[in-house]
């Protein structure tokens, strides 16, 4: 299994690894990486590889068998043979934009208390799509209570329950179209605020920043109607 250190910090930046297998399609797999693979709506990080005589841009990062994590070559190119040892840097620039929007959607699920049935993240946007009937009323009140939390600089962490507790406790289940991964044991979720002034609480595996001041200004774009039941409302960071 790859060990995941985005999930330990999600600010570094550049780390070594140890090129442990060489997929058929052409991707590499490291013991332990900083690139975060696509899931829940979050892509996955590019960047780039080095080592001794040679270098190479990573495109994306994606899941492979089991607890791997395949980065993907930009091109083909020779791979560093298995037992390398290299060096991984993530374009931060484009991973930091992510993770904002990221925990900026968390707290859109805050004021928008509805069933989420899906959602996707992007470097300047990212969405989600609700359960609901009829569109807001007030989408400037909206934003104004979004952009309020956010200013409360409240601090991002994360934590560990199991599956039981899940199970005890479904309501810290927003997404419906997605499931958090059961099988390991534990399930990771992330937390917004401290204590009794904790804003939100929910399973997900993304990287987020550490402090919702870090998200900066955000604005509600379109409200769109997806079906009889759903709505798909955008926002956008500067």
């Amino acid at each position: 299994m790859t060990q995941p250190l985005f999930r330990d910090d999600a600010y570094c930046r550049s780390a070594s690894g140890t090129v442990t297998a060489l997929t058929e399609e052409g991707g590499i797999v490291l013991d332990a990486t900083i690139f975060y693979p696509t899931a829940g709506g979050q892509p996955g990080d590019s960047g780039q590889l080095t080592w001794d005589g040679g270098q190479m841009k990573i495109a994306t990062t994606i899941k492979g068998e089991g607890d791997d994590v395949v980065l993907v070559p930009a091109e083909p190119a020779p791979l560093p043979p298995v037992g390398t040892v290299v060096t991984q840097e993530i374009q931060w620039d484009r991973r930091y934009r992510l993770m904002r929007v990221h925990t900026a959607l968390h707290l859109l699920s805050v004021v928008i208390p509805l069933p989420v049935t899906g959602g996707s993240i992007g470097v300047d946007k990212g969405r989600l799509d609700f359960d609901m009937p009829d569109a807001p009323s007030d989408k400037e009140a909206l934003e104004a209570a979004l952009n309020n939390l956010i200013a409360g600089d409240h601090r991002v962490s994360d934590e560990y329950i199991t599956d039981a507790e899940l199970d005890a406790n479904p309501e810290l289940v927003k997404t419906m179209s997605v499931q958090p991964p059961r099988g390991s044991g534990r399930i990771r979720l992330v937390r917004i605020g401290e204590g009794e002034q904790t804003v939100d609480l929910q399973p997900c595996g993304g990287t987020h920043v550490a402090w919702t001041s870090e998200i900066g200004a955000v604005r509600i774009g379109k409200i769109e109607k997806k079906g009889a039941q759903n709505r798909r409302v955008s926002i956008h960071i500067e």
